[in-house]
C-alpha cells in the first residue's frame, strides 16, 4: 500500500506545480480519462489549498506533502467525482483530512512561522494592529487541530458553517461547535495575555 502511494505520487509530479518528473514516469502512468478538468482544476486550485493547508498544518512541508496527498487520492477517482459545489466540499474534506492526518502523525506542534502570515488591514495604528494579528494566528496555532480547522475553513476560507461542515466530514452543528469553543479559547488566551 505505502509503495503504491508512492508510485501515485511520482505520476502525479508534473501536475502538481512544486514537483517534477521525468516525461517517462507520466507515460507510463495510469491512463487519464480527463487529463485537462484535473490538470486545469490543480492548477488553479492548488495555490488556494496550500495557503489552506498551512493554515492548518502550519508548516509549508507538511502542507505541500497534505495537498500532494489529497490529490493523489483523488486523482483515481477524478471521472466519478461530483461536480460544482460538491466537488468543492469533496476536495477540502480530502484535502482537511490529508492536514490532519499529517498533525496526528507528528510528535509536537511547531512554532508557527509569524513572516508566513498574511497581513491584517491597516486600521488606525498599524503596529497594534498587526501585533494583535500576529498574536491572534500564535493564539490559533495552540488550539486543537479540529478547532484549528474550523476556524481556518470559517473565518480564512470565508465558508458557512455548513461547507465548513462538509469539508470536515461531521455535522454542521458539530462544525459551530467546533468554532464557537475555539472563539472561546481565543478570548480566553487573549485576556490572560492582557493582564
Amino acid at each position: 500500500m505505502r509503495t503504491s502511494n508512492a508510485l501515485q505520487r511520482n505520476r502525479l509530479c508534473e501536475t502538481l506545480p512544486y514537483v517534477t518528473a521525468s516525461s517517462e514516469e507520466l507515460e507510463t502512468s495510469v491512463p487519464r480519462a480527463e487529463p485537462t478538468s484535473f490538470d486545469s482544476y490543480v492548477r488553479a486550485r492548488s495555490d488556494g489549498l496550500l495557503r489552506l493547508a498551512w493554515l492548518i498544518t502550519r508548516n509549508w512541508d507538511d502542507a505541500r506533502d497534505a495537498i500532494q496527498d489529497a490529490f493523489v487520492s483523488l486523482y483515481p477517482r477524478w471521472p466519478q467525482l461530483p461536480s460544482g459545489a460538491r466537488l468543492e466540499s469533496y476536495v477540502y474534506r480530502s484535502a482537511v483530512n490529508a492536514c490532519l492526518r499529517i498533525i496526528r502523525s507528528r510528535k509536537a506542534d511547531p512554532v508557527a512561522d509569524p513572516a508566513g502570515l498574511r497581513e491584517a488591514p491597516i486600521l488606525g495604528d498599524p503596529t497594534a494592529t498587526v501585533a494583535a494579528s500576529t498574536e491572534l494566528w500564535r493564539l490559533c496555532g495552540k488550539l486543537p487541530p479540529l478547532q484549528r480547522t474550523a476556524v481556518v475553513l470559517r473565518f480564512y476560507q470565508d465558508l458557512s458553517f455548513a461547507e465548513v461542515a462538509a469539508a470536515m466530514g461531521c455535522r454542521e452543528a458539530t462544525a459551530r461547535s467546533h468554532v464557537h469553543r475555539a472563539i472561546a479559547t481565543l478570548r480566553t488566551s487573549l485576556k490572560e495575555d492582557l493582564s
